[in-house]
């Protein structure tokens, strides 16, 4: 175990260091709109690749997060930090709210009710006044970061969403090898087991729930910025269809899967963007050949073809979890 976390933060750490001279030569908004997607996916895939609990409401996280954050930074005139802070609170508020009314329930019954509460979460972004209905909240300024850190500039400002961006990696891998992961795997891989061992299953569940949802808030906030621009698309079920797509193909319940996914979703997205709805189409056509070839995901089939050399011993792993390679 050791080994392979040596392994993970050897390629987290090098992916940082691409990242440091990435806006030499790729645009610092697109490289920006990866990164808060890529956020975004890792926090879904900390629900439902490491719990087992499969959301279709998490773009309500992300979307009011993203209005929360526009509309406390250009109505209130918040700075910055403070307009992200604010939307990453509201998302933990609306994902302890929503854990409480879904956690009970399991597999189709707890992605219904996740939808349900996203599309009401939609209706009323519609009809409220200051998410300026189909309009959004527009020209959201960049404010100085801390009053110090120039954000006007896209380069200065991709550094900020790169450094979040790590935070919260960093915050979903602790979680994931600390004994709060091991227990979520547990009950992932067999709840009634982790219960006859007198885990409180639901406690465990919901406190990833808020987690997620208040990751997913952070990088709906930083897209709100980035694009200075919050709007109904981000709210909608399309968008939680979107993030369950990029997690499928980049590898779920792998360490970087959902970065690679995203990065391969907003990728076609940008340079197909000239076939309009057809976009979807495609997206349609790789994620069956996805599900068809790489059944893990892109991520989980290259480790799981490197294990078939190097078969990983899982001798820590705690009572109720059983050993899985794609960690």
């Amino acid at each position: 175990m050791s080994g392979t976390k040596n392994k993970d933060m050897i390629v987290f750490w090098a992916l940082m260091a691409i990242g440091l001279v990435a806006p030499l030569v790729v645009y610092p908004v697109f490289l920006m709109k990866v990164l808060c997607f890529a956020l975004f996916a890792l926090a879904f895939n900390l629900l439902v690749g490491y719990v087992g609990l499969l959301s279709f409401g998490h773009a309500m996280f992300f979307g009011f997060a993203a209005y929360i954050s526009g509309y406390t930074v250009k109505v209130m005139g918040w700075n910055p930090e403070l307009g992200i802070l604010a939307g990453t609170a509201c998302a933990a508020v609306m994902g302890l709210v929503t854990g409480l009314l879904a956690i009970r329930r399991q597999g189709i019954y707890f992605a219904m009710v996740t939808l349900a509460l996203s599309q009401m979460v939609f209706f009323f972004c519609v009809q409220a006044k200051f998410t300026g209905g189909e309009d959004g909240i527009q020209a959201i300024p960049r404010r100085p970061l801390f009053g110090v850190i120039d954000t006007t500039s896209d380069v200065s400002f991709y550094y900020v969403v790169l450094a979040i961006f790590a935070i919260g990696f960093l915050i979903i891998y602790r979680t994931i090898h600390s004994p709060f992961g091991q227990v979520m795997k547990a009950i992932r891989e067999n709840e009634a087991r982790a219960i006859s061992l007198g885990y409180a299953v639901d406690a465990f569940k919901l406190i990833a729930f808020v987690l997620s949802a208040s990751l997913a808030g952070l990088a709906g906030a930083l897209k709100s910025l980035v694009f200075q621009l919050a709007s109904l698309t981000d709210v909608t079920w399309q968008m939680s269809g979107e993030v369950v797509l990029m997690t499928l193909v980049g590898g779920m319940g792998t360490v970087f899967g959902p970065i690679l996914g995203a990065g391969i979703i907003i990728a076609m997205q940008d340079k197909l963007a000239s076939f309009g709805e057809w976009v979807l189409v495609i997206q349609g056509v790789i994620f069956v050949i996805t599900v068809l070839l790489f059944r893990r995901g892109i991520v989980g089939e290259f480790i799981a073809f490197l294990n078939r050399f190097n078969p990983p011993v899982a001798h820590d792993a705690p009572a109720g979890a059983e050993a899985r390679p794609a960690e």
